[in-house]
């Protein structure tokens, strides 16, 4: 899995302006609407919000995963998203979340899904990812910050 196939762009934003968990999935989501990749705002939405009741996804150090399943998506979908500031996400090391990574899957084909949270899991371990992830200035610095690890 490659996650710069899904990524352009269009679907990363540097500067997220979300203070907490909630504006920032309308914002991730939004960013999504706006590239054309997603139809179904409200189901992309409800998907996040009831896979984040279950078990936060602030799961490690600065890092945002929200993800979920909707039915009117035939591929998956990924959006990156940086906050300079920080966001209240509730994680489990009660750390803000820096680095946000969107991922959106149909509900029937769990591969792509699980080989994309694995794709970014193992991008994160490595050794000052993260910290160069924070310091990216634009979406192809981002992009290309992956492609290199990829």
């Amino acid at each position: 899995m490659r996650l710069t196939e899904q990524l352009t762009p269009s679907v990363v934003k540097i500067g997220l302006q979300s203070e907490d968990k909630e504006e920032l999935f309308e914002e991730m989501v939004q960013l999504l609407v706006e590239a054309r990749r997603l139809t179904d705002r409200n189901a992309a939405l409800q998907a996040l919000i009831e896979r984040e009741a279950k078990m936060t996804t602030g799961i490690a150090r600065w890092i945002g995963l929200p993800h979920g399943k909707v039915e009117k998506i035939d591929n998956l979908i990924i959006a990156l998203g940086v906050s300079k500031k920080g966001i209240e996400y509730d994680s489990l090391d009660g750390e803000p979340v820096y680095i946000v990574l969107l991922v959106l899957a149909e509900i029937d084909n769990p591969g792509p899904h699980i080989e994309a949270l694995a794709e970014i899991s193992r991008l994160f371990a490595l050794p000052g990812f993260t910290e160069k992830m924070r310091a990216v200035k634009t979406p192809e610095e981002a992009i290309a910050l992956i492609r290199a690890e990829e």
